[in-house]
């Protein structure tokens, strides 16, 4: 984020831009003390003019742009559109203030790890098969899996009139396995499993290239950290 002159923004939001946390956790660090503005404890409420000094816990946050990138653990049931018209669309479960909309898809019965931004610049970049970005998810079949599923699933299947291109394919249990795409066909991973014969009972996405699911429970958000975005939008990582 980048103040223009005589601008001012709340800290909170200040201290979200950055990446450094959302804006609930800014609002507990404020409370805790542990954020000053020129060397003044900040309090809810305190504004930012350019030029001023914001450090929390000694450290100092400068935001650098007005582009958002969110990272969402997916619940079961929503879906990734931005139409309004959709009672279960991504934006409106966010609630988000700033207009964003969702880095690929995750189809409704899936879950997982989504990207969100309101920089349509790095959209395509990170889509596009050609470039390699990696997308890891945990899948749960109906029935169990062999070797040669796994070879079958790496070489690639046939998926709305082409070949999947070649992935890696980790069992992790009888029915479980772990599946890294470099490309995103509309339900792939669904797709290749039934063209075997086999039906996906659950299917979670955990990684997007160098950015991880975690921890992070159904419904939660927080913004990407300095890394990741700097390999984000430098669009060259394919491992964490």
């Amino acid at each position: 984020m980048v103040l223009n002159d005589q601008e001012e923004i709340r800290i909170n939001k200040y201290i979200s831009s950055s990446g450094y946390c959302s804006r609930r956790e800014a609002d507990k660090l404020i409370e805790d003390g542990k954020v000053t503005i020129d060397g003044v404890v900040a309090v809810n409420g305190s504004k930012v003019l350019p030029g001023q000094t914001v450090l929390v816990d000694g450290e100092p946050v400068v935001p650098t742009d007005d582009h958002l990138y969110i990272a969402l653990n997916k619940p079961l049931g929503i879906t990734c559109t931005t139409d309004k018209r959709d009672r279960d669309n991504i934006i409106d479960f966010l609630g988000f203030e700033e207009r964003i909309f969702p880095i690929g898809r995750l189809d409704k019965n899936s879950s997982g790890l989504i990207l969100l931004t309101n920089d349509g610049s790095i959209v395509n970049k990170l889509l596009r098969a050609e470039h390699g970005h990696e997308k890891e998810y945990v899948v749960k079949v109906d029935k169990k899996i062999d070797d040669e599923f796994v070879k079958k699933m790496e070489n690639g299947l046939p998926v709305l009139d082409q070949i999947t291109l070649p992935c890696k394919v980790t069992p992790t249990g009888p029915y479980t396995f772990k599946i890294i795409l470099t490309q995103g066909l509309n339900r792939q991973i669904r797709r290749m499993c039934e063209y075997l014969g086999y039906r996906v009972v659950s299917l979670k996405r955990i990684r997007f290239m160098n950015i991880l699911l975690g921890d992070m429970k159904p419904g939660e958000f927080r913004y990407l950290n300095n890394k990741e975005k700097q390999i984000l939008l430098t669009n060259r990582a394919r491992l964490p």
